[in-house]
């Protein structure tokens, strides 16, 4: 530890022993375990990840290749696992260990790359079309006829309300229906 100039707080020279990324602005491994142990899960709290997680991760950080593919992912994700869904941070880090020993490729290169890859995001995904068909189809303004009845005006579906109408059930015997329509029937 060494003083700053002023002599007001130390300055730590030491970096992180626990840190797995090399660049202080980026986030860590850690993190982005985080990330991608909830990515597609609303339950998950981030604390296991699962295969397939763990696959995308590798492909999102170009570690998976010609050399390392998802079926080797698969093989040595199940020899650490064992009977578990989801492995939990010091697991994965044994995965990554016994799968780089195998496939004898460098463990902190594959830390460092998944790592620097950015958060959990979608590719290959289908963009939604916006062509006139399916503009007019999914306004509900222009809808004609007992269409138009199903969506108030904010575009919310009303529901069975929108589709049937109620007859008034009220009137002094089961039997009677409609109760107060005689008179404009008669």
């Amino acid at each position: 530890m060494a003083a700053n100039v002023e002599g007001d707080a130390p300055v730590t020279n030491e970096k992180n022993e626990n840190s797995s990324s090399p660049s202080l602005d980026g986030p860590s491994f850690e993190d982005q375990f985080k990330l991608f142990a909830k990515f597609g899960d609303s339950k998950s709290t981030g604390e296991a990840i699962t295969l397939s997680n763990s696959d995308k991760w590798m492909k999102q950080a170009k570690v998976i290749d010609k050399k390392l593919t998802t079926t080797d992912t698969g093989i040595y994700y199940k020899m650490v696992a064992k009977t578990k869904r989801s492995l939990s941070i010091k697991e994965y880090e044994q995965f990554l260990e016994t799968l780089a020993k195998n496939k004898k490729t460098d463990v902190s290169e594959m830390k460092q790359k998944m790592a620097s890859c950015g958060p959990p995001a979608t590719s290959k995904t289908t963009p939604t079309a916006a062509g006139g068909a399916v503009s007019r189809l999914t306004d509900h303004t222009k809808y004609t006829g007992t269409h138009k009845l199903r969506f108030d005006d904010s575009g919310k579906g009303r529901g069975k309300e929108g589709r049937v109408d109620k007859p008034n059930a009220a009137g002094y015997v089961q039997g009677y229906k409609d109760q107060g329509t005689y008179e404009e029937t008669h």
